[in-house]
């Protein structure tokens, strides 16, 4: 069981992470995932591929938490308060980013992305995330969410079909290509 979460822990994380958006709950909600496959293991047949149950178990349990969400809506006791200072208490250099413009029209992306890919509706968000960071095929994302390969191949190009036009006023400005 240790190798099966040191393997899919990341996958999971990424697909709980940005379902739910809160770094601090999709951690609470991936280990969630890993104690339902450890008391579930007894119903998995060996005939169908792990990974696919595994994230149909991770899907499941982030819309079950969004709809708990939506009935019983919370603060987080994280937020800041007013009047405190949002940054960290300490920030490390980016190695990666050769300039302070360059990291900030990155981040910049990166957040209208977030955005994008958070207003899509969650099938197709869910699609498009197995598909594009997960690498699942059109079979296995169809598992995931139980429907067919037609289905899910409509659902990845309606949802980027979204995407390009929910991006393309900041895409078109091309402030993004002048620091790359």
């Amino acid at each position: 069981f240790e190798a099966l979460v040191e393997k899919y822990q990341q996958p999971v994380m990424n697909l709980v992470g940005r379902t739910v958006a809160d770094p601090t709950e999709a951690e609470d909600l991936a280990q969630n995932v890993f104690i339902q496959v450890f008391k579930s293991a007894h119903r998995y047949r060996p005939t169908a591929k792990f990974s696919t149950w595994l994230f149909t178990i991770a899907r499941n349990l982030c819309l079950n938490e969004l709809r708990r969400r939506t009935r019983h809506p919370a603060e987080s006791l994280d937020a800041s308060m007013p009047g405190e200072d949002d940054h960290p208490a300490r920030q490390f250099e980016d190695k990666r980013a050769s300039s302070p413009p360059e990291a900030l029209l990155g981040r910049e992306l990166a957040q209208k992305i977030e955005q994008a890919l958070a207003a899509l509706p969650e099938n197709q968000r869910t699609a498009i995330l197995l598909f594009r960071n997960e690498e699942l095929s059109y079979e296995e994302i169809a598992a995931v969410l139980q429907c067919s390969v037609s289905a899910t191949k409509s659902l990845i190009h309606r949802g980027r079909e979204t995407l390009k036009q929910q991006l393309k006023p900041y895409l078109r400005t091309g402030a993004w290509r002048e620091a790359t």
